[in-house]
């Protein structure tokens, strides 16, 4: 219930901050610019994630594989007995 209500305070903060009034912080364009330099960071951090989440992938098809075959060797030894 707290977590809702700070985060209410919080959003309602962001807006009044940006207003174009003047009788509000008017940051729009402060924030325009924080946006402008933080997308290459963001770009960059997400690809970055991308790509070891794709890695691990991989490492997880590959390591299923040899559990499969692993898995139809012990039935054909079994079908042997």
């Amino acid at each position: 219930m707290i977590a809702l209500l700070i985060g209410i305070l919080l959003m309602l903060f962001a807006v009044y901050s940006v207003l174009p009034f003047s009788w509000s912080l008017n940051w729009w364009s402060d924030v325009i610019q924080f946006l402008k330099g933080g997308v290459p960071l963001i770009a960059v951090f997400i690809g970055l994630i991308s790509f070891f989440v794709g890695v691990a992938d991989i490492k997880d098809k590959i390591e299923s594989k040899k559990e499969e075959e692993e898995e139809e060797e012990e039935k054909d030894k079994q079908d042997q007995d």
